[in-house]
């Protein structure tokens, strides 16, 4: 077999085989963005067709800030912040069906959902619509249902992953399989089965309803450095991991048995944590590592030897993390086929890089753009959990390319989990709010403030709100405040000593009869009918 030949055995023939990848000019970019430097292993990022979120670095708790898609440029160093946790925001996800909620993990052990109004954030948001309580360590990450709606699942690092039925605020179920930290998760097309990664260096295939393992495997045995899985189609798998060699690896396994993998290749010696993307819609998985330049895609088959390198785009500045906008967002007429948003790791900058498909017609081109995701849901959250599966619903790219949802907001979810927790932070947060009232002083005359039209502003009713002892009760055994007993006015020229304390109810109508005499006011005759209705003995001492 001659040379000549064997070339042109190793030209295969596909339509992505000269996908490049094209970075936008720097106005384009999201500049000055103050990136976290938080280590964990996640993407940091998410974005959709309205906004783009990217976690923050703050003093004192965990944010990130929300911008409108095309307010592109410089960002302001004082743009409002989503903050509501009080640990490091370590990873955020958007609702494939609401293009205005997103959910957000933290150091914290919790989980909250916040609806972004449309426009983009006018002042910091701290009105979440559920927060989830039920982790004992921190959460990593948050993945939601590809088909169900308001379903979420969590992954702490207690080894506990936790599903959510957002609308309500409850706890579906707890997967509690693992024995060591989890590294990664991912539902396959419908949401009947997720897979996981552990540090235990083990690949798991999970009933998500059950909790029940239905296949597991050892997967890359060389470091227990962070190991990544991601859904294919046609029940296949992509994880990526570290040999004993320490090299870094790209295997493909069936999701029925994961004794063994059905082909593994070496990509470099390099040690960042690779993440990996795929696109369903054209079988091609994007390979992108943490600290790298570049980004490997191949294209996924379904016979041996299962995935063939196409391209890399190379770039001279590395990457933090990456996300991926979802199908509808990309420009068809452009044919883009994926659209990535990179942080950078020396830059504060998020920068847009899109992948295409070099055509010389500007029409739309049905090969590349099959049906794709749409923004509905296939099932309920009930109804996933009793065991029903949807395929998701698709619509097509010719008329869905940059659809964007609209949905109202929705009241704030019954906290079921955290009821009694929320209603005595509530009550706690109620105590401090009083407690911090500032008093204003009142500077005015004596002679124009009458003590009478103050007995009528607080009566004994409202006194009562406050202090369990009333003002024209029988016996006051507890310290009575200044306030009170004296208007505002008379405060400064006639003041009770704040440690006084009156045994009787007569002391106290004693005291306002002196009050009264000095500042030569007097009370009609509706409250001294009101007093003798209270208290007549002591009205017949004075």
């Amino acid at each position: 077999m001659t040379n000549s030949q064997l070339w042109f055995r190793g030209v295969r023939s596909s339509k992505f085989r000269h996908v490049y990848g094209q970075p936008v000019k720097r106005e384009k970019c999201y500049d000055n963005v103050n990136i976290t430097k938080n280590a964990h292993d996640s993407q940091f990022c998410a974005v959709n067709p309205k906004f783009i979120a990217i976690v923050t670095e703050v003093a004192g708790g965990g944010a990130f800030i929300v911008l409108p898609l095309e307010t592109t440029g410089r960002v302001d160093v004082n743009a409002y912040k989503v903050a509501g946790h009080t640990g490091p925001v370590l990873d955020v996800k958007w609702n494939p069906f609401n293009d205005n909620v997103i959910a957000s993990c933290s150091d914290d052990c919790t989980i909250k959902v916040w609806y972004i109004p449309e426009g983009g954030l006018k002042s910091n948001l701290t009105d979440w619509l559920a927060d989830l309580h039920g982790h004992k360590r921190r959460v990593g990450y948050v993945e939601w249902h590809p088909t169900a709606e308001n379903v979420l699942a969590s992954v702490g690092f207690d080894y506990l992953i936790m599903l959510w039925d957002i609308g309500k605020g409850e706890m579906l179920h707890i997967i509690d399989c693992h024995h060591d930290v989890i590294q990664s998760l991912s539902f396959n097309f419908d949401g009947s089965r997720l897979a996981t990664t552990c540090k235990d260096k083990k690949l798991r295939v999970i009933n998500p309803r059950t909790g029940f393992v239905i296949s597991e495997g050892l997967c890359h045995n060389g470091s227990s450095r962070c190991s990544k899985v991601v859904y294919l189609k046609n029940g296949l798998l992509a994880t990526v991991g570290f040999s004993r060699l320490s090299d870094r690896q790209l295997a493909i396994w069936n999701e029925n048995d994961l004794k063994s993998p059905l082909t593994t290749e070496v990509i470099d010696s390099s040690s960042g944590v690779i993440f990996p993307y795929f696109d369903a819609d054209t079988n091609i998985l994007y390979l992108a590592g943490k600290g790298d330049g570049n980004i490997r895609y191949y294209e996924v088959v379904d016979e041996a030897p299962w995935v063939h390198f196409l391209n890399q785009f190379l770039s001279g500045m590395p990457q933090r993390s990456l996300c991926h906008m979802p199908k509808r967002g990309c420009d068809v007429s452009k044919c883009e086929i994926f659209r990535f948003y990179k942080l950078h790791t020396s830059k504060p900058i998020c920068e847009p890089i899109s992948m295409i498909v070099p055509r010389k017609s500007d029409q739309f081109q049905d090969d590349l753009y099959p049906d794709t995701a749409a923004p509905l849901p296939s099932v309920s959250a009930s109804d996933w959990y009793n065991g029903v599966n949807r395929p998701p619903q698709t619509m097509p790219m010719r008329t869905g390319a940059n659809l964007k949802t609209h949905k109202p907001k929705v009241s704030s979810v019954n906290r079921t989990l955290a009821q009694s927790t929320v209603a005595s932070d509530n009550k706690y947060n109620v105590k401090l709010a009083f407690l911090n009232t500032t008093a204003v002083p009142d500077y005015r005359p004596l002679d124009v403030h009458c003590i009478a039209c103050e007995i009528k502003k607080h009566n004994a009713k409202l006194l009562s709100n406050y202090y369990p002892c009333s003002l024209f009760g029988k016996i006051l055994r507890r310290q009575v405040p200044r306030w009170c007993l004296l208007s505002a006015c008379c405060r400064k020229e006639q003041q009770v000593g704040e440690g006084a304390c009156y045994n009787s109810s007569s002391q106290v109508l004693s005291r306002f009869s002196t009050i009264w005499e000095n500042s030569l006011l007097r009370c009609s005759e509706a409250e001294w009918d009101m007093l003798h209705r209270s208290h007549p003995q002591a009205l017949m001492q004075q």
